[in-house]
């Protein structure tokens, strides 16, 4: 993490830095659980600012994205959010990036850490197009709100993190952002996700790719596992025994019996469910049958089904 990205309300009364990748932020401020419900009733936000933020601009950058990616973007509503994939010619997930058009600029955000190497893409795609990429990652920082429930985010310029408090309400860390994203099967790229993983194992048709638009990179990969409706593995989110006190660290082995099925993504400990994760599995695990990871018993519930 460079300096430029440690955040401001880190040096809030009771803040607890994140672990990496997600360091630079707050985890929580002291009070988990009160923080995840203050989220859920819309009385605080969430600092996403370690976060990678980019814009493109230029009269060529909806139906240039368009092409390039599994997202419907040439007649992108200004102010329309939306999840955006862009694949490998053999289907599997090589980017994933949130963002949002304003009529004359797309802003969006990704992993941390993970705007050098789209960019760069982006760079050796553009030939002719009239497009213009910039890193805005030192400049603009992501926000996280709860909206009727639903997570939302918006991109604000770094120097205004200070204010925000007095606009939106005190902060909550990250681990009650988290907490709600595994609760609603929504994975993160190269957390939840691994170099073999495509859009149809995690949930992601109908949300980051648009099942009617043309022909995009890797399509015909989705198109026939969505055929046949047989995606090689499922998304799953576990509920954990909670009688430990820790949660499996990413790429933890999830047992059937003494065999290996599949391996964690992310955790969480929700303030009503318990410790939660995300796991990818194999497809033909039984719905029905009880895990294990690290030897706690673990119950499935579906997000993808096989």
């Amino acid at each position: 993490m460079t300096e430029s990205k440690r955040s401001i309300l880190l040096d809030l009364h009771g803040a607890v830095e994140a672990d990496a990748p997600d360091s630079g932020v707050a985890a929580h401020y002291g009070a988990i659980s009160a923080e995840q419900r203050s989220l859920l009733a819309g009385t605080g936000f969430v600092d996403l600012s370690h976060r990678d933020v980019f814009s493109i601009s230029g009269p060529d950058r909806l139906t240039w994205l368009h092409s390039l990616t599994t997202q419907h973007l040439e007649s992108l509503p200004a102010g329309q959010r939306t999840e955006v994939l862009l694949l490998s010619p053999q289907g599997r997930i090589e980017h994933g990036f949130f963002g949002v058009d304003d009529g004359e600029t797309f802003w969006a955000h990704t992993e941390p850490g993970a705007a050098s190497a789209l960019l760069e893409f982006l760079e050796r795609m553009k030939f002719m197009t009239r497009a213009e990429l910039a890193d805005l990652s030192g400049t603009h920082v992501v926000i996280g709100l709860v909206r009727d429930g639903q997570q939302q985010w918006d991109i604000r310029p770094r120097d205004s993190l200070a204010a925000l408090p007095a606009e939106l309400g005190d902060p909550v860390g990250l681990w009650a952002w988290e907490a709600l994203r595994i609760e609603a099967g929504s994975p993160r790229i190269g957390i939840d996700t691994d170099e073999r993983a495509i859009p149809n194992e995690v949930g992601l048709l109908g949300v980051a790719v648009h099942l009617d638009k043309g022909c995009y990179r890797g399509q015909e990969t989705v198109a026939r596992v969505q055929t046949l409706g047989r995606p090689p593995r499922r998304l799953v989110r576990l509920l954990l025994d909670g009688s430990v006190d820790h949660l499996p660290a990413v790429g933890s082995p999830v047992l059937l019996d003494d065999t290996q099925v599949g391996t964690v993504g992310s955790s969480a400990r929700h303030h009503e469910l318990g410790p939660i994760a995300l796991a990818m599995i194999k497809r033909s695990t039984p719905v029905d049958e009880q895990l294990t990871v690290g030897g706690v018993a673990a119950a499935q519930e579906v997000v993808v089904r096989p």
